[in-house]
């Protein structure tokens, strides 16, 4: 029981960061109603400015800027502390200003795309302006030397102090809500904002304090912690952050003391895994520390539930309009016959560019089925591409099940890890089904997809796909593993025709008018006779599926599978496309198609992105976040609301032009 103890304690550091990170998500939601997916991205940024500071430089975040300014020697601890977490709280305010408060009246989507393009933001930035810097270690802060506990147990106590400055800042924040006429306030507004207007407060210096309180908050406790870990542009990102997520959901984003001990819970509960993987032979090697939040998540949702709400909302999310399905010949025949010029006629760059805008094309479906038809946040998608993609490969190379059949079966496997997954939509909506699919999603990665028990030998590069055949004809001669043969491409493109006609048609269909009547209402549609959770379960397993005919396609395409393909930033990033190029229909899924990383567009612009260089995830998470702002229907819907309005223009043009009375006209003759 020794050993026990001692990875108990040792975990007390981890579990003080999450602690501190669910406190700063439980802040923001507060004053804000915002569950910030980019708070762990905002705080790495804050560690690595101090971490320079400390080598004399300080580091300009606005390209255009100096990159760093030289103080020609470190600055000393404090004036490091004073001016990164100045830099925390200008950001945290700037984020709000320019983010935000303009999406105050946004959808819950919106607001997590905004997010995921801050993810992208922070991330590629620090990439930028700290690439001498990664994987960096940052001189001691807090006292390290160890300390005995009891007999046989001594750690270091440099995270036994971190806890005690947490459980200080939580109790401060604590005595803020509770005690302080500001803190009273904003704990008012977050159940009725009217309430606090009426007071005399707007809602938007609350929703902008919070954001800095909540920055300073998570920068201050990150530097401290800094020391304890190795830095990386991801550590406190997705590291950390989801973790957090499952602490602050279990205080309702609202409480601090049950986040708090939630979050030392998690980090001690992790560290002990760690010996229990040595000590236990069943117990999982793979996947058991990252499955912790998740399994956290599970139980906030079920013995809360309902009582986990949207702030200020309960059913209406919000989301973009959902246009008619109206797939035609000529608007089927377009997108395909240049897809298939562009196969048969242009070179292997261009086919390949094609061939990625096709599968992109393909997951941006299932989130048309998911998000866009019934109403549901999911940010797993990738991770049901991942267990088609690897149950191929476990189906075709151990068991030898042939072509078409594996891929087929691959892709109704996913469809059943989809309605698992799905059953929390039973009860949350929102933001809160996000995180809980987000952290199933990390789970599946973890668990599956770096398990060799489940995907073979992973050190070779991936789990390998055979070559599909038919008999004796082997597809290898016309598409096998060369990515870029123009007759893989007219498959892929076959494929994603199939499945476009069949959202179009899931659309105009029974069960697709029962899905949107619950995106609409789930209360009026539960009065109408519709059953919701069968009508949600279904959405998910037909979304799930699209995911995973991606996923084998995606394995056919290269031959090879990996975790890399379908880890938490991969279904970020394509929740981000879907979004960009419009989540509601199947234009706007090829759409996204299109305008996908590494895509059509891409390729076709590539001396612009060249120009960019190392800014192009960049800019790329500023397009993003702009278009979460300013065109919440995606770039399709921009589209079919400029055309409409143009219709709508010309049409009452003509009806107020003036008509000559019968007499005056001219009567034209013969001759004339």
């Amino acid at each position: 029981m020794t050993d026990y103890g001692f990875y108990l304690l040792l975990g007390i550091g981890a579990g003080a960061i999450i602690a501190a990170l669910g406190l700063g998500l439980v802040i923001t939601f507060q004053g804000s109603g915002v569950v910030n997916f980019g708070y762990g991205a905002m705080t790495m940024w804050v560690v690595y400015v101090y971490a320079d500071l400390r080598e004399g430089a300080y580091v300009f975040p606005i390209p255009g800027l100096p990159a760093r300014y030289h103080f020609g020697d470190d600055v000393g601890f404090v004036l490091a502390m004073v001016l990164s977490l100045l830099t925390a709280a200008l950001m945290g305010l700037l984020v709000f200003l320019l983010i935000f408060k303009p999406l105050a009246k946004a959808p819950a989507l919106a607001n997590i795309v905004a997010s995921v393009g801050l993810i992208v933001v922070f991330t590629a930035l620090i990439d930028i302006r700290f690439e001498d810097k990664q994987n960096i270690r940052v001189g001691g802060i807090l006292p390290r030397e160890p300390v005995t506990i009891t007999d046989g147990i001594t750690v270091p106590r440099d995270g036994l102090w971190l806890a005690l400055v947490v459980v200080i800042v939580a109790a401060a924040l604590w005595v803020y809500s509770r005690y302080t006429k500001l803190g009273l306030v904003v704990r008012a507004a977050a159940e009725n904002e009217k309430g606090a207007v009426l007071l005399g407060y707007s809602p938007s210096f609350l929703a902008g304090f919070s954001f800095v309180l909540a920055s300073v908050v998570g920068g201050f406790i990150a530097i401290l912690a800094s020391p304890m870990i190795q830095l990386t542009s991801t550590v406190f990102t997705f590291g950390y952050l989801i973790p957090a997520l499952g602490a602050a959901l279990l205080g309702s984003f609202r409480y601090v003391v049950p986040t708090v001990v939630t979050g030392f819970a998690i980090g001690m509960v992790q560290s002990m895994f760690t010996k229990l993987q040595v000590d236990l032979s069943w117990f999982p090697e793979y996947g058991a520390r990252e499955g912790l939040p998740f399994l956290i998540i599970i139980v906030a949702m079920v013995v809360f539930g309902e009582r986990l709400p949207e702030r200020g909302s309960v059913d209406d999310l919000g989301l973009p309009a959902v246009p008619p399905a109206k797939v035609t010949f000529v608007s089927a025949a377009i997108p395909v016959t240049l897809a298939v010029i562009g196969l048969v006629f242009f070179g292997p760059l261009w086919r390949g560019a094609i061939m990625t805008s096709v599968i992109a094309a393909v997951i941006a479906l299932s989130f048309v089925v998911i998000t866009g038809f019934a109403g549901q946040t999911s940010l797993a998608q990738m991770a049901f591409a991942g267990i088609a993609g690897f149950g191929l490969s476990k189906l075709a190379t151990d068991w030898g099940v042939p072509f078409p059949l594996a891929p087929i079966i691959a892709a109704l496997v996913a469809a059943m890890v989809g309605v698992i997954l799905g059953l929390p939509a039973l009860r949350l909506r929102g933001t809160n089904l996000a995180i809980v699919t987000l952290a199933g999603g990390v789970a599946i990665s973890e668990f599956i997809f770096k398990n060799p028990n489940f995907v073979g030998d992973i050190t070779t590069g991936g789990a390998q796909i055979p070559d599909p055949s038919l008999g004796d004809w082997n597809f290898a001669l016309v598409f096998g593993t060369n990515s870029s043969r123009p007759i893989f491409g007219i498959f892929l493109v076959v494929v994603a025709l199939l499945l476009a006609i069949l959202v179009a048609n899931v659309r105009s269909s029974p069960i697709g008018r029962r899905t949107l009547a619950v995106r609409s209402n789930e209360r009026a549609a539960a009065a109408a006779g519709v059953n919701v959770a069968s009508t949600k379960l279904i959405a998910f397993a037909l979304s799930a599926f699209i995911a995973g005919v991606a996923g084998t396609l995606i394995g056919y395409r290269f031959g090879t599978v990996s975790d890399a393909s379908f880890g938490v930033v991969a279904s970020l990033t394509a929740l981000a496309v879907a979004y960009l190029g419009g989540i509601t229909s199947v234009s706007g899924a090829v759409t996204a198609g299109v305008v996908t990383t590494s895509g059509v567009v891409f390729f076709a612009t590539g001396e612009v992105f060249e120009r960019l260089g190392t800014w192009e995830v960049f800019v790329g998470g500023l397009l993003l976040i702009l278009t979460a702002i300013l065109n919440p229907e995606g770039i399709a819907g921009g589209i079919r609301k400029s055309v409409a309005e143009a219709r709508s223009k010309k049409a009452q043009e003509a009806q107020a032009e003036p008509t000559a009375p019968e007499e005056d006209r001219v009567p034209v003759s013969a001759s004339s």
